[in-house]
């Protein structure tokens, strides 16, 4: 204790105080590298944040080494922050060399661009979901699956084209690119479930789609919960996205524009009324979720 008392009056009472203090500023270099750091600190975080902050703050201390050579002429400041300089620009390279070679096709770039990015996610965990799919051409008129016939053994995302989805031969809606062609399929079956679908779906133009085998991806889900969760989002946003659609396409015999969400909807069994097929898809994908 009498050890660390003396320290503390070494440091603090017995330390000469300032009695006069410069009249004329630093020079513009000193000022110029506190800027740098204002600004660096102010960095956000992922590989673009990285290298923002350690950009500007490898700025910084180079300022500040410049400053401590030509104006303070004091060999440990300059020493410091020169050693701070060359770690932040070693970290640059290294950062820059991560994101450099972390490349990926058109289509997975467009992937990311316009559905991956939004969310805040990250260029390696991106990485990590591409590695696990494949990218599948569908030529016009050919069918992606055929409703009774083709298994639910896998979950894909149209990246260009244009699917049409029908039941019984009916139209029911389209699926557009970066919309998923077998969410309402994946969200009603278990993982231990087998299913098959209860639609058509036909590709309008030459599509391309990015495609996950379901154990494969059901793998993955158990060892990064964030991707778990993240396809959680996408896959609900998705089925959201087709009952509005639905709901545009569902009138009552009075012209009424009737909404499929209310529970009575599915009671009604007035001859006026005609129920859309693409309804009763919905229903027998929540029956099935629900046994």
């Amino acid at each position: 204790m009498e050890r660390n008392s003396s320290l503390w009056t070494n440091l603090i009472d017995e330390h000469p105080v300032c009695i006069t203090w410069k009249q004329e500023a630093e020079g513009a270099i000193y000022h110029l590298a506190s800027i740098l750091f204002v600004v660096g600190f102010m960095g956000g975080s992922g590989f673009f944040g990285l290298l923002y902050v350690f950009s500007l703050l490898g700025l910084g201390f180079l300022c500040s080494a410049v400053w401590a050579w030509v104006d303070v002429c004091a060999a440990d400041i300059y020493s410091w922050n020169f050693v701070l300089f060359v770690i932040c620009f070693m970290q640059f390279v290294h950062i820059a060399y991560q994101v450099r070679s972390i490349t990926f096709s058109r289509e997975f770039q467009l992937l990311y661009s316009s559905l991956f990015q939004p969310l805040g996610t990250s260029l390696p965990v991106f990485r990590t979901i591409a590695l696990s799919s494949e990218v599948v051409t569908l030529e016009k008129e050919h069918c992606y699956a055929m409703q009774g016939k083709t298994s639910i053994d896998k979950l894909s995302l149209l990246v260009s084209g244009r699917i049409r989805v029908t039941v019984d031969g009916e139209f029911l809606h389209y699926i557009f690119p970066f919309q998923f062609l077998d969410s309402p399929e994946w969200d009603s079956l278990r993982p231990t479930e087998e299913g098959i679908f209860q639609v058509t779906l036909t590709a309008e133009t030459d599509c391309r789609y990015v495609s996950w085998r379901r154990k494969k991806l059901y793998l993955l889900f158990a060892q990064h919960r964030y991707i778990s969760r993240l396809f959680s989002v996408l896959i609900g946003s998705d089925i959201a996205d087709k009952l509005y659609a639905l709901n545009d396409r569902v009138y009552t015999g009075k012209t009424y524009h009737y909404d499929i969400r209310l529970p009575n909807f599915y009671q009604m069994s007035s001859p006026k009324i005609r129920k859309s097929p693409l309804t009763e898809h919905f229903r027998n994908s929540k029956r099935g979720c629900d046994k």
